[in-house]
C-alpha cells in the first residue's frame, strides 16, 4: 500500500516527465533536507520507499519520532541529479505532511501525558490519505481509532435516530459482529451515557460534553460499570484537552490532530 502510495503521488507531480531531464546529462548529485523550523519527524518509511524504487541513497540525520530543531539536517539524499531533482517535491511533501501532523499530536501528547490518558484520532482525514495521515498521528505519539467502518462498530447520534431500543439492537449485534469486535456509542448526555452502559457498550464515547459532564460520567462508571471504558471528544483543542485528561476519562479522541495542523518549514538544498 505504501509503495503504490509514493507511486502515485510522483506520477502525479512527474507527469509525462520532467522537462529539466531533456537538456543535459544528469551528473552525480547530493542534497541536505534542512529543517527550517522545529518540530517531530515523520515521513520516514515512505521517504525511503521513494529511494528504493528511484534508486536513491537516504543517510537519516533524524528518525520518525524525533524531534529537531533549526538548522538540523533531516536527511541526505545521494544519487544522480535528474532523479534527485525529479523526487524533491514529493520527497518534501510527504515529509512536510507527515512531520506537520507528527509535531501538532506530540504538542497534545505532552500536555496528557502526565495524567495516563491516551490520545487517539479519527477518521476527519482527508480522502485517500487515511493511511498516510493516521500513520502520522502514531509517529507523534497518538494511537489509532477506527481505520473505517469495519473497525469496530460505533453507534453515532445519528445512528442512535435509527434504533428504537439500543440494548436489542447491540445484543443482536453480538450475533453478527466478529467476536473480537467492540462495540461503542456516542454519548451527548449523562442520560445516554447511563443506557449505552446498561445496554452493554464495550466503550462509551462522551461527545461535546463539558468536563464537569464528563466527570459525572465517569463517577457513575467507576461505580456501575467500571469494565467499560470512556472516551471523550468533541470541542478538544489545545487549550482544552487539559480540563479533560483531568476527569480521569481512558482516552481522548481529536480530529483536529490532522486537520488542524499546520505545515511546517522543510526545505531540499544542493550540496
Amino acid at each position: 500500500m505504501i509503495q503504490e502510495f509514493v507511486k502515485a503521488s510522483l506520477a502525479e507531480d512527474v507527469g509525462r516527465g520532467d522537462l529539466y531531464a531533456l537538456v543535459e546529462d544528469a551528473i552525480d548529485a547530493k542534497a541536505d533536507v534542512i529543517a527550517k523550523c522545529e518540530g517531530v519527524l515523520a515521513g520516514q518509511v515512505y521517504a525511503d520507499t521513494l529511494a528504493s524504487l528511484e534508486g536513491l541513497e537516504i543517510v537519516w540525520g533524524k528518525k520518525d519520532g524525533e524531534h529537531f530543531k533549526v538548522g538540523d539536517v533531516l536527511c541526505i539524499i545521494h544519487g544522480d541529479s535528474h532523479t534527485v531533482l525529479k523526487t524533491e517535491r514529493t520527497l518534501l511533501n510527504m515529509l512536510l505532511h507527515a512531520s506537520s501532523i507528527a509535531t501538532l499530536t506530540n504538542k497534545y501528547l505532552s500536555i496528557i501525558k502526565p495524567y495516563g490518558v491516551k490520545l487517539l484520532d479519527t477518521r476527519k482525514t482527508r480522502p485517500q490519505l487515511r493511511v498516510f495521515e493516521k500513520y502520522a498521528t502514531r509517529v507523534g505519539g497518538a494511537l489509532n481509532h477506527r481505520m473505517g467502518l469495519d473497525d469496530s462498530l460505533m453507534i453515532k447520534d445519528t445512528h442512535l435516530k435509527t434504533i428504537k431500543d439500543l440494548a436489542s439492537y447491540i445484543k443482536t449485534a453480538r450475533t453478527k459482529i466478529p467476536f473480537t469486535t467492540k462495540i461503542e456509542v456516542e454519548a451527548e448526555t449523562f442520560s445516554i451515557a447511563k443506557i449505552a452502559f446498561e445496554a452493554g457498550a464495550d466503550i462509551v464515547m462522551c461527545d461535546n460534553m463539558t468536563p464537569t459532564e464528563v466527570s459525572e460520567v465517569v463517577a457513575y462508571r467507576d461505580e456501575n460499570f467500571a469494565h467499560i471504558a470512556l472516551e471523550a471528544s468533541g470541542n478538544i483543542s489545545l487549550q482544552t484537552i487539559e480540563s479533560y485528561a483531568k476527569t480521569g476519562v481512558d482516552a481522548i479522541s481529536s480530529g483536529a490532530l490532522i486537520h488542524q495542523a499546520s505545515w511546517i518549514d522543510i526545505s531540499m538544498k544542493m550540496q
